[in-house]
């Protein structure tokens, strides 16, 4: 078992800051790629970011257009969200998922094993 622990979100008027954290524990063995995803209300989720479990490949969703950036502390087991120039159309719950089958990370939900429980961020205009 990986589990996964979100905080950081909240509320920010639009153009700030906010930088999210997911703290991954369990099986210190495991390898897994990183995710983030987002769902607002009435939506399908949303892939945000992700990072492999090497580090070599970071991506991102095309929405984010160098907003956000994903990192990840030296041990690998805390993965960070910073996000920047926020706007109200970023108001969703946010959540990061490890990904034990695929090391190079997805952009794909389904390709995600465990989730946190979320984390809400919400911009005001």
């Amino acid at each position: 078992q990986v589990r996964l622990v979100e905080s950081g979100g909240g509320l920010v008027q639009a153009g700030g800051s906010l930088r999210l954290s997911c703290a991954v524990s369990g099986r210190t063995f495991s390898s897994y790629a990183l995710g983030w995803f987002r769902q607002a209300p009435g939506k399908e989720r949303e892939f945000v970011a992700g990072i492999s479990w090497s580090g070599d490949h970071i991506y991102y969703g095309d929405f984010v257009k160098g907003r956000f950036t994903i990192s990840r502390d030296r041990d690998k087991t805390t993965v960070y969200l910073q996000m920047n120039s926020l706007k109200p159309e970023d108001t969703a719950v946010y959540y990061c998922a490890a990904d034990v089958r695929n090391l190079g990370g997805s952009r794909m939900d389904l390709s995600y094993d465990y989730w946190g429980q979320g984390t809400q961020v919400t911009v005001s205009s």
